[in-house]
C-alpha cells in the first residue's frame, strides 16, 4: 500500500526513504515521489536546515552534474527500543542512522501480567535513558514490539493469546506516564519486519517476515512501509485453520489453528509426548543440529504447515521476499520445508524471483524496527 496522499513527500516520508536506502539524492526523490523538483528541493532544504538531513559527497552522473548524496546525520538523537517476547525482554538504544547500542536481554515471563511488566520496563528504561544522556545523547522516545495484537491508534494490547490480564491494557499511555517519554507500541513481528527490511533489504518494496518462535507472527512490508490493515491485525497467520490441526483447541478459543501444530510451544508439547525432554526452542534447535529424528521430523512438518498458509499469502500479495525470523528460523529443515511448499503451491509467476530465506539481521531486528519507528513518528 502506498503512503496516503497527505503523507507522500512529507518530512517523515522523505527521511524514511533516505534512511532505508531507497533514494540517495534529490533527483531520486523526484523520481520516487512524482513531485516537482522545486517541491522536493524545498522539502530537502527544510530538513537540512533542521539538521535532520545532510547533503555531501557525489553520486554517479546520469548525463548532467553529479548529484550530491543525501544521508541521515548522527545528530545524537536516539530512541529507546524494547523487544518483548513471551519469555524475554531485550532493550537497547537506536540512532537515526539505524545503529543499535547498549543492548541488554533478560529472562521474563509476560504472563506475570501488565503491572509487573510495566514496573520492570520503567526501571530498565530509566537506567538506559540515564546512560544515553550521560554519553551526550538526546532521548526522543521509546519504541516497543509486543508479542500480540496491538491497536496502532491507541497503543492498547488487544486479546493476546496465553496472556491473561493484558486485554485492552493501555501499554503506551501507562508506560509514557511512568517513563516521562513519548511511547510507540506495535506488534513484535511488524517491528521485526521493519528492522530486517531497513538493515538488510532496503531495496525491496514488498516482503513478508514470519516470526517462528514460541508463537507464530507475521509482519508485512508494502511499498517500503509496515502494512497494518484497517485495525492493526494484518499479517496474523497464526490463527488460520489448517487441515493437519484438525480439532486441536487453540489458546485463541478456536480450533485447528496453525499455531497448534507449528509454533515452538506446540513442538515442545509434541516432543514431550514422544518422550523427548525439551524445555524450549533452544533444546529443539540443538536436537535438530544433532540430527535427532523426532525433532527433525516435527520441525520439517511445522515448516510445511507454515508454507501451506504462506502459499495463499504469496499468491495473493506477490512479495519479493519471504523471510523467516525468530528462534526456529535457525533450523534449516524448517526453512527448506517452507521453501518447498511455496514452490509446490504458488504460481510460477510469484516464485520466479521470490527470495525465501532465514532473516539475517539477528536478535536486534526487533530493536532496530521499534527504534526506527519511534524516531520516524517523532519527526515533524
Amino acid at each position: 500500500m502506498a503512503p496516503p496522499a497527505e503523507q507522500r513527500g512529507s518530512a517523515a516520508h522523505v527521511l524514511e526513504l533516505v534512511a532505508s536506502g531507497a533514494v540517495a539524492s534529490r533527483a531520486d526523490l523526484v523520481r520516487e515521489l512524482g513531485l516537482a523538483a522545486s517541491t522536493v528541493s524545498a522539502r530537502v532544504q527544510e530538513l537540512v536546515d533542521l539538521g535532520l538531513l545532510a547533503e555531501d559527497g557525489e553520486g554517479t552522473s546520469r548525463g548532467g552534474r553529479r548529484p550530491r548524496l543525501l544521508r541521515i546525520p548522527d545528530d545524537g538523537a536516539v530512541a529507546l527500543a524494547v523487544d518483548l517476547g513471551s519469555h524475554h525482554v531485550r532493550l537497547g538504544a537506536v540512532t537515526r542512522t539505524g545503529a543499535a547500542s547498549d543492548t541488554e536481554e533478560h529472562a521474563y515471563d509476560l504472563t506475570e501480567g501488565p503491572e509487573p511488566t510495566l514496573e520492570l520496563l520503567a526501571g530498565r528504561l530509566s537506567g538506559l535513558a540515564a546512560r544515553q544522556r550521560a554519553a551526550g545523547r538526546t532521548v526522543r522516545g521509546v519504541g516497543i514490539g509486543f508479542p500480540g495484537p496491538v491497536d496502532p491508534d491507541t497503543g492498547r494490547v488487544v486479546a493476546p493469546a496465553r496472556m491473561p490480564g493484558w486485554h485492552l491494557y493501555e501499554l503506551r499511555d501507562r508506560l509514557a506516564e511512568r517513563a516521562g517519554l513519548p511511547v510507540l507500541v506495535d506488534n513484535d513481528a511488524n517491528v521485526m519486519a521493519l528492522g530486517e527490511h531497513a538493515a538488510v533489504h532496503p531495496e525491496l518494496q514488498h516482503l513478508v517476515l514470519v516470526k517462528a518462535g514460541r508463537g507464530i507472527g507475521s509482519g508485512v512490508i508494502s511499498h517500503g512501509r509496515v502494512y497494518r490493515g484497517a485495525g492493526g491485525a494484518a499479517g496474523d497467520i497464526s490463527h488460520v485453520r489448517v487441515e493437519a490441526a484438525a480439532e486441536r483447541p487453540c489458546s485463541c478459543g478456536n480450533i485447528g489453528c496453525l499455531e497448534t501444530v507449528a509454533s515452538g510451544a506446540a513442538l515442545v508439547v509434541a516432543l514431550r509426548e514422544r518422550g523427548v525432554p525439551v524445555a524450549g526452542a533452544a533444546d529443539i534447535l540443538r536436537l535438530v543440529r544433532d540430527g535427532e529424528p523426532e525433532a527433525t521430523t516435527l520441525v520439517r512438518q511445522a515448516g510445511r504447515h507454515i508454507g501451506t498458509v504462506l502459499s495463499v499469502v504469496v499468491n495473493f500479495f506477490n512479495p519479493q521476499a519471504v523471510l523467516l525470523g525468530g528462534a526456529l528460523a535457525e533450523a534449516e529443515p524448517m526453512v527448506a520445508a517452507v521453501r518447498a511448499m511455496l514452490y509446490e503451491r504458488c504460481l510460477p509467476m510469484t516464485t520466479g524471483q521470490l527470495t525465501i530465506a532465514a532473516a539475517s539481521s539477528g536478535p536486534d531486528a526487533g530493536l532496530l524496527g521499534a527504534g526506527r519507528l519511534a524516531l520516524r513518528e517523532l519527526v515533524p
